[in-house]
């Protein structure tokens, strides 16, 4: 397998939210966008969190049991992240995702946020990447 580089799949314009958004927001965001988690960004475009999906279901579920008002993000949001650079290998990041949990990844490049690598962008880069071998076994 040659190497395979996240800058050449990565998701280049990701949904990110600032700390201050809404839930309901960003579930609604995540919804249209298709995707089930997304970094949470400072001024800066600097990763500070991430929220996924089952982050907004547990919060909705205990806000609506409470009949409270929506929290922002930043309550609700994860502040451990794990996070790659565009220079990082494809194989890298399944090897990872193997082991671990989160869905997406966001990529930074100098600090700031540059994109979003998902399983789907890594399935598709192993795909294309081993086509070859599949075809040239039948």
């Amino acid at each position: 397998m040659h190497s395979i580089l996240v800058r050449d799949y990565m998701q280049t314009d990701p949904v990110a939210f600032n700390r201050d958004t809404n839930l309901l927001q960003v579930v609604h965001k995540l919804l249209a966008a298709g995707v089930t988690g997304a970094p949470v960004i400072d001024e800066h475009r600097q990763v500070i969190g991430f929220v996924s999906e089952q982050d907004c279901i547990k919060e909705i579920l205990q806000g609506a049991f409470y009949c409270e008002d929506p929290p922002v993000v930043s309550n609700v949001m994860q502040t451990e992240v794990v996070s790659f650079e565009p220079g990082n290998s494809i194989v890298e990041i399944a090897q990872v995702m193997i082991r671990h949990k989160p869905k997406n990844y966001p990529v930074i490049s100098d600090g700031k946020l540059v994109g979003l690598i998902t399983r789907r962008d890594v399935l598709a880069a192993l795909l294309d990447n081993d086509e070859d071998c599949y075809l040239r076994a039948k």
